[in-house]
């Protein structure tokens, strides 16, 4: 169902639109009830140009006359027993305006009218698809009307009768079936069809009113291709009925052809003119002028039988103008063209023989157009001229008719010419800027920080020292070597003697550490080695808490055995040797300490320090878990508590013996 809201708005011509403002004004003023009906709504529905507007009113009609007259509106004639009234409008636009009625037909063609509402008006119709109306009321703009059902049969492409008996009643729908057909090309559905065929056969047309008679001839001339009607009606026979005198061979043919030609080519220029007079003219070319005479007198509408009179007048008085000196620019006579009566312009286009009209009308056709193209949209954006603005048309047209005179040659006259139309430019756009916060400094406190042991090599991880109680000072060659100082540690305590050196065992578990001044296992302790007093116990190490996100801690390199000043009584323990341990970067091995009697310097982070040499039994202090070298990481201090027991070592394998270990056993053996 389409939108009818829409189709009143973008559908109709502005000159249609305005009558129809004006009809509107008109009825509410006078109280009445108005309605668009009849082939209007047939013709927004079905999508066919809308030649003519009809209305309906519920009162009487007649009472508008006035009214509209002051409106603007040409008053064409009327029917008083059907209370109808005909406009014409500017623009060139043909109104209907009549009563809501219902028709009784005691005989045929002989109706008797009853005043009654929009809804029995639309059933009293000829054929369903004219028995539409849309209301242009307040309330209900827009709403359709359609009590039959008649948009079915618009979609169907199907005339059907309103009434069994329509055919009957008004033999005058039997024209209106055939010059329908002719121009739709819709054709009528088997009842109707049945039923035509029984009218005619019955000689109904004789029946027909003068007003009938004269309206269906009129009707002819404003059809869109009233040859083509006319010889359809000719060929039903119809025409012997309605006037005998007027057939197709009458008509000017090649004329009516022509006159075609310029219609179309004047409303691409948005010029519309009513062609329904010069239809007239060329289709009564070749009658009598007696006949043509008789057949202006059958015209219900006087106005429209005034246009045709007077049309070669009016051409004749638009030649003057248009070759006056008002309109010597192109310029000029284009306005004069576009606003000038469009009956009398299209009649003087087709009948004119002078040359100068004819040189204009070829101008206007084909070559002022093309003015149009040299509008410089890209200039015009650059200085903020866009379709948006409201005076966007009225300039567009100003700088049409400047290049149709051919000014404004050069870019610089076309941009000081639209100079005053330019706005102002926008100012520049807020940018509210937020501040951009400071970035989290990542502050790592003292006791986070991991502190790594430097030893004698490239061993700068984590080391189980920190994390078990530890001999101090203590080395292989008896002598104390002194550690670096920690951050933050308490005071080193006093020098103890060395520890003996003991044997590593593959995954050995921390035994307890042992007690002040007592050997950690007196049973198993060498045959003639003297056990050597051990450290004060300092408990426990704290784990180690480690960075967020640091490395883990590396794990050493191979590196010599440091070389014992003094060798064991017993050479097969001094020969045993740790377990070995996988090894994942390769450093190259320092060379053997030799032993010294004073205590050793600091070691440089650069440089490793070798394992110790285990001789003799295990001990019950593990050996310390071996680590890779890494990227050096400050190792926070660790804070020694009794309390707690040592954590177990990682258990992984102890680091393999390097070569020169191997030729020392065998110096040994």
């Amino acid at each position: 169902m389409p939108d009818y809201i829409y189709l009143l708005e973008n559908r109709l011509s502005p000159a249609q639109q305005n009558a129809l403002r004006q009809v509107r004004d008109a009825a509410r003023d006078a109280g009445m009830t108005l309605f668009l009906a009849g082939g209007a709504v047939r013709d927004l529905t079905s999508g066919f140009p809308v030649r003519d507007l009809d209305f309906s009113v519920q009162g009487n009609a007649l009472k508008l006359k006035k009214q509209l007259e002051k409106a603007g509106a040409v008053f064409w004639g009327d029917h008083e027993p059907s209370r109808t009234l005909f406009f014409w409008f500017p623009g060139s636009v043909r109104v209907e305006v009549s009563s809501a009625r219902r028709e009784e037909y005691p005989k045929p063609g002989k109706p008797v009218y009853h005043w009654a509402p929009i809804l029995e008006d639309l059933r009293r119709r000829d054929f369903t698809a004219n028995a539409m109306a849309i209301s242009l009321n307040e309330g209900s703009w827009g709403l359709l009307l359609d009590p039959l059902n008649g948009f079915a049969d618009i979609e169907a492409r199907h005339l059907r009768l309103a009434s069994n008996y329509g055919f009957i009643e008004d033999p005058s729908r039997m024209i209106r079936a055939v010059r329908l057909s002719a121009r739709t090309g819709w054709q009528m559905d088997e009842r109707t069809k049945i039923r035509y065929d029984n009218a005619k056969a019955e000689g109904l047309m004789e029946q027909l009113s003068a007003y009938a008679r004269g309206y269906e001839l009129e009707e002819i001339a404003h059809e869109e291709d009233p040859l083509r009607t006319l010889r359809a009606l000719e060929a039903e026979g119809w025409m012997k009925d309605l006037d005998p005198h007027w057939t197709s061979a009458k008509a000017d043919t090649k004329g009516l052809d022509e006159l075609n030609k310029i219609f179309i080519r004047l409303l691409m220029l948005g010029v519309n003119p009513d062609p329904s007079a010069a239809h007239l003219e060329l289709l009564t070319a070749k009658m009598q002028p007696k006949d043509v005479a008789n057949l202006k007198r059958l015209f219900p509408r006087r106005g429209f039988v005034e246009q045709w009179n007077h049309l070669e007048q009016s051409a004749k008085d638009f030649s003057k103008e248009l070759l006056s000196k008002a309109a010597a620019t192109p310029s000029a006579t284009w306005k004069l063209l576009v606003s000038y009566q469009a009956e009398a312009v299209l009649w003087l286009a087709y009948s004119s023989k002078n040359p100068q009209v004819k040189e204009k009308f070829n101008n206007f056709f084909n070559v002022w157009p093309e003015a149009r193209q040299k509008i410089p949209t890209t200039i015009m954006a650059e200085m903020r001229i866009t379709p948006e603005l409201p005076d966007y048309g009225s300039i567009a047209e100003a700088l049409f008719f400047q290049f149709m005179d051919g000014k404004l040659q050069t870019e610089e006259e076309l941009r000081a010419y639209l100079a005053p139309f330019s706005p102002p430019a926008p100012p520049p756009p807020v940018v509210i800027r937020r501040p951009r916060g400071r970035r989290a400094e990542i502050k790592i406190e003292e006791d986070e920080e991991v502190e790594l042991p430097v030893r004698n090599g490239d061993d700068d991880a984590e080391s189980e020292d920190e994390r078990e109680p530890l001999h101090l000072g203590s080395s292989l060659l008896g002598d104390s070597v002194p550690l670096p100082p920690k951050k933050g540690a308490a005071p080193a305590p006093a020098k103890a003697e060395p520890a003996p050196p003991v044997k590593a065992t593959k995954a050995a578990a921390p035994p307890p550490a042992s007690p002040k001044g007592v050997p950690a296992n007196p049973a198993k302790t060498a045959k003639g080695v003297t056990p050597l007093p051990t450290t004060p116990k300092l408990g426990p190490a704290a784990p180690v808490k480690a960075v967020k996100g640091a490395a883990p801690p590396p794990v050493p390199a191979k590196s010599a055995p440091a070389k014992t000043a003094k060798e064991s009584p017993r050479p097969g323990v001094a020969s045993k040797t740790a377990p070995k341990t996988p090894e994942k970067p390769k450093v190259p091995a320092k060379a053997p300490a030799k032993a010294a009697a004073k205590p050793e310097p600091k070691a440089v982070a650069a440089k490793t320090r070798a394992p110790e040499k285990k001789a003799g039994k295990p001990s019950p202090k593990p050996a310390p878990k071996p680590k890779s070298v890494a990227k050096k990481q400050p190792a926070a201090p660790a804070r020694k508590t009794a309390a707690k027991p040592s954590p177990k070592p990682d258990k992984k394998k102890p680091a393999k013996p390097s070569k020169p270990d191997k030729k020392k056993k065998k110096k040994k053996r």
